[in-house]
């Protein structure tokens, strides 16, 4: 069987595990969010790709959909658990990798969990494979450790240029029909924590879909809408990929209000718990499971 889009696949998960290896060594006590979210983003094109989605940096308790704003000027510290969340698409086919750096030397065990239930779950893959068993192989380990997963959220199916297709990956068991077979391509992400296992929704994280052309009253925003609708049409994007100064910000808040645009909320975990993520990207092909972001 012949992969649609295989050469490019796997162009962009060599690109993706490259540039994950090099940011990671970045990050440390001191240095700006937003200095390693542009490297990621910068060194990605460099390299042939184009990023999926924007670089998502989450401390601590935020587990997802956090990308530094436009100027942003927060720092890591040395007590920070630090999830740098990255994406790569080649002609939109995607990869879409995910590590945990503990900065404050507290939380190994925790780092330990999601990486430990993210290969455990890889290995045991035997398409067709049933979605519901791959959560509870997840949630085995991660329990294993003393911690919990995070229940709602998942990994993602995804084909060209779209992220997430509907057919989700959970880190914890559920009773479901559904699985994953040869062809797909699957982006698995189990997140584990010491808090209460589930994320809510938090303050914009500066990360936008566009959804759809639609009236807007604003000059400034028709134009801003023209730009997003003919470059972003199908992946997520970054505030600061489109805005320059805090004027144009306003425009692209009534893009928001206008439902020209989705904007992602920061997950930050329910009982602010610390959050640990691990994530690879797998195609699935009749002779093997390939890692594509080893």
């Amino acid at each position: 069987m012949e992969i649609e889009g295989y050469e490019k696949i796997i162009k962009a998960g060599k690109i993706a595990s490259k540039v994950r290896d090099e940011a990671v060594k970045l990050i440390k006590p001191g240095v700006k969010l937003l200095e390693v979210a542009e490297f990621v983003e910068n060194r990605i094109r460099k390299l042939g790709g184009e990023p999926a989605f924007p670089c998502n940096i989450s401390i601590n308790d935020i587990a997802a959909h956090y990308t530094p704003k436009l100027n942003d000027s927060l720092e890591f510290k040395d007590e920070d658990v630090v999830k740098l969340d990255l994406g790569v698409h080649v002609d939109g086919y995607i990869a879409d990798t995910a590590i945990t750096v503990d900065l404050s030397n507290s939380y190994r065990d925790l780092v330990k969990a999601s990486e430990d239930a993210l290969y455990t779950v890889i290995k045991e893959i035997n398409p067709p494979m049933n979605i519901g068993v791959m959560g509870k192989i997840i949630q085995e380990v991660i329990e294993s450790y003393g911690f919990k997963p995070i229940s709602n959220l998942s990994g993602h199916v995804m084909y060209r240029y779209e992220l997430h297709t509907g057919i989700n990956i959970p880190n914890v068991y559920e009773r479901t029909n559904k699985v994953i077979d040869v062809g797909d391509l699957v982006a698995i992400e189990p997140f584990a924590t010491n808090g209460f296992g589930m994320v809510k929704d938090g303050e914009p994280g500066n990360i936008y879909k566009f959804l759809a052309k639609r009236p807007v009253r604003l000059p400034q925003a028709r134009k801003l809408l023209e730009v997003i609708a003919k470059n972003y049409a199908y992946l997520p994007f970054a505030e600061r990929w489109v805005i320059k100064n805090e004027h144009e910000r306003l425009a692209l808040n009534s893009l928001v209000r206008s439902s020209c645009l989705y904007s992602y909320p920061i997950l930050k975990e329910r009982k602010n718990g610390i959050v640990s993520q691990a994530e690879h990207t797998i195609l699935i092909t009749e002779n093997e499971i390939v890692i594509t972001t080893r």
